[in-house]
């Protein structure tokens, strides 16, 4: 059966790919300066984002989510031809898109009753909403229906993670993403803090007082949850992201792969392939500051 699947600006993933994979993208929208608001990609590309970024370490950029109309514009045309919909959206607990989408689909409904519209809430965000979405992307070019590919994507999003650092605390301070006093430790400090992502919200995950040694510990809590799993490391997607400095990524992705495929026993080695680095967009980046770096890992749909 054909359908068409549409995500949200969060997923992170190239323009090429996306367009490759057939995958509509809906952007949020990004502000430096609190009024004028642009489309992130379509209206600023995120290299100049994140040149604005660095240059201005003290003016903290604001994202804006999809409108309802945005969403309204991209289903309407899908409903008018009968084909299927399902919309891949941010975490709620992070941003109202998946609100907007729903409203929109209400919307086409009044205008199209017979129309077929799932929007999901992938309960994850930026890279790992990416590799979510192409997981969906699989299942459909496997030729799974409608109805399964939804319950599949269902099925596996609980096992999303994500586990990352930053470059210091200001911008999650700045955001509300942490408490007020912990940002200022951090900042007098210098520490680096380790956070994980699971089931919508971020949680702390320790703190580290060098960049490098924040690295390890982030390949650290990846290798623990494979081990509470106890699943093979070939079981899930998993993707690299970063933030400005693709050097930086590159040199993290190698240090991953030798210390993954050193303590792994009886799984084959991961490849640079398996591992793939995207860039971390404009919509997380305003809340981690130009420097994330970490893994978004999910099971395989297939």
């Amino acid at each position: 059966m054909k359908y068409q699947i549409i995500t949200d600006g969060s997923c992170d993933l190239p323009s090429e790919l996306a367009k490759e994979k057939n995958l509509l993208v809906v952007p949020f929208y990004v502000s430096f300066d609190n009024q004028t608001y642009l489309k992130e990609i379509e209206e600023i590309g995120i290299r100049d984002f994140y040149e604005q970024m660095v240059k201005n370490p003290k003016v903290f950029p604001k994202s804006s989510m999809p409108s309802v109309q945005d969403y309204a514009d991209v289903f309407e045309p899908l409903a008018k031809e009968g084909i299927p919909i399902i919309c891949i959206c941010i975490t709620t607990k992070f941003s109202g898109s998946m609100q907007s989408a729903l409203t929109a689909r209400d919307m086409i409904l009044e205008s199209y009753p017979s129309a077929k519209i799932t929007v999901i809430d992938s309960t994850v965000d930026t890279v790992l909403q990416g590799i979510y979405v192409l997981e969906a992307a699989k299942l459909q070019a496997a030729g799974w229906d409608y109805e399964n590919t939804v319950k599949r994507l269902e099925a596996i999003k609980s096992t999303g993670r994500i586990f990352f650092t930053v470059g210091n605390m200001e911008y999650l301070q700045h955001g509300g993403r942490i408490g007020k006093l912990t940002g200022l430790a951090g900042s007098i400090l210098g520490i680096k803090p380790l956070i994980t992502l699971k089931e919508g919200e971020i949680f702390p995950s320790g703190i580290t007082r060098s960049r490098r040694k924040s690295m390890e510990k982030v390949i650290d809590l990846l290798l623990d949850y494979l081990k509470e799993t106890g699943k093979d490391i070939h079981d899930y997607s998993l993707d690299i992201g970063f933030g400005y400095d693709r050097a930086e990524a590159e040199e993290f992705q190698a240090l991953a792969l030798s210390i993954i495929n050193s303590r792994l026993k009886g799984s084959s080695p991961l490849t640079q392939e398996e591992l793939p680095i995207y860039q971390i967009g404009a919509t997380i980046s305003v809340h981690t500051g130009p420097y994330p770096l970490g893994f978004g890992i999910v099971e395989r749909a297939i």
